[in-house]
């Protein structure tokens, strides 16, 4: 595998974690966004994961359950052992770059991470003023949730080298990287990509064909718009929606936990792509008002402090 410079487009909940991951195994990472303001809200993410990270490994000394698979393959570490990942936590913090300029960030890329919203308004006008400053040899993937690569391929500029490569969120956890291609994706690019992710400690979960939503939100997005519908509809509150879904299955939270750590803009970008949404009297339409409100108001998840929950 020829890659070593990482760019990820996009400095989100996800955005912030593909990019410290990758540092934290040892490429070097910089991280495009679209202004300085864009800047000034990705540094304290950057800060957050560092002490994430910095956390979990310290209590990995005395305590076997607080293992993560995405920050060490080995699980019996000495206490050694330990300080030098944690020194590796303090490398990728001190390397990671923030810039907004498509010069740096083009000019010795490997691989492109496009981690930006859930908008072709934002998507296309980003590839194709991205190909103007990129080499050759760069790959590009993107993050999108919901949209397939064949939307996007033909605005990138090489349609060859372009695919989705989609992951969880708390990547340090959980760990998977959905490979998808599309109908021109070349099966070297594929099969780099799929290399790349083993490289950052990613299960690569290689999907045959285009999905939209890929396996993870193909399950996913249905079970969190039942539990929304069960909202918009006045049936019951999320506490009370979330109490019977993780008493009555033993699962560790509840659909709105997690569509606090997705992030409320990234669930009402989803919404919103229903035609339905915007009339406020069908049940799309009220669960984007109901999410619209919470956004506005800036209570937009976890990272903010607060959705439907207080952090």
């Amino acid at each position: 595998m020829d890659i070593k410079n990482v760019v990820v487009a996009g400095g989100g909940v996800l955005g912030s974690q593909i990019a410290f991951q990758s540092a934290y195994k040892g490429f070097n990472v910089k991280i495009w966004l679209r202004s300085e303001g864009s800047i000034g809200r990705a540094q304290p993410k950057i800060d957050h994961l560092k002490d994430v990270y910095l956390k979990i490994l310290e209590a990995m000394k005395t305590n076997p359950a607080a293992y993560c698979r995405g920050l060490t393959d080995k699980t019996d570490l000495s206490d050694e052992e330990i300080e030098e990942l944690k020194n590796n936590v303090m490398k990728a913090y001190n390397s990671i770059v923030l810039t907004t300029s498509y010069e740096e960030v083009g000019e010795d890329a490997d691989i492109v991470i496009e981690a930006i919203a859930e908008d072709p308004k934002q998507k296309i006008p980003f590839y194709e003023e991205l190909a103007k400053h990129i080499p050759e040899k760069t790959i590009i993937v993107t993050n999108s949730s919901t949209r397939l690569p064949s939307e996007f391929a033909e605005y990138t500029g090489r349609p060859e080298k372009y695919l989705a490569l989609h992951f969880a969120n708390e990547i340090w956890k959980n760990n998977t990287a959905e490979v998808m291609g599309h109908p021109g994706t070349d099966q070297k690019y594929y099969d780099e990509v799929v290399d790349f992710a083993l490289a950052i400690n990613m299960v690569p979960l290689k999907l045959k064909k285009e999905q939209p939503g890929y396996i993870l939100n193909s399950m996913l997005v249905p079970f969190l718009n039942s539990a929304q519908m069960l909202y918009a509809k006045g049936v019951a509150d999320p506490e009370t929606i979330d109490k019977t879904w993780m008493l009555a299955t033993g699962a560790p939270a509840g659909p709105f936990r997690i569509l606090d750590i997705v992030g409320l803009v990234t669930a009402y970008n989803i919404v919103i792509m229903n035609p339905e949404a915007f009339d406020p009297e069908t049940i799309p339409g009220k669960i984007a008002v109901l999410l619209k409100e919470k956004i506005d108001a800036g209570k937009t998840g976890v990272n903010a402090g607060e959705g439907f929950y207080k952090y």
